[in-house]
């Protein structure tokens, strides 16, 4: 069941989408670890393209809301990092595709 809800987190994550670059959390790479204990409790550690982002409290606060959607979910924890610190590198192919990214190598 872990995995399973962990997948339909998410998901539902792509709902997040970054206000300055148009695309969703999941994507962009800023989703780090999704882990579900005992019970529904859920950590999320992200990230943000930088750490002064001023969009990180907003990305937060949806990634959390995010999760809370899923059935099954009790209670969320998301931790924000900057280790180790996001890159282009880290989006889907699509994303930096999408995003005018050249290939990264």
């Amino acid at each position: 069941m872990s995995a399973q809800l962990i997948a339909q987190i998410r998901d539902a994550l792509r709902c997040v989408i970054d206000p300055e670059l148009g695309y969703n959390v999941v994507d962009l790479g800023f989703i780090y670890d999704v882990t579900v204990e005992e019970g529904g409790v859920v950590h999320i550690t992200m990230t943000t393209t930088t750490p002064g982002c001023p969009a990180s409290r907003y990305l937060k606060e949806g990634v959390a809301n995010g999760a809370w959607s899923v059935d099954g979910v009790e209670f969320v924890d998301v931790r924000m990092t900057f280790e180790p610190a996001w890159k282009p590198e880290m989006m889907t192919a699509q994303a930096r595709a999408d995003l005018g990214f050249a290939a990264c190598h």
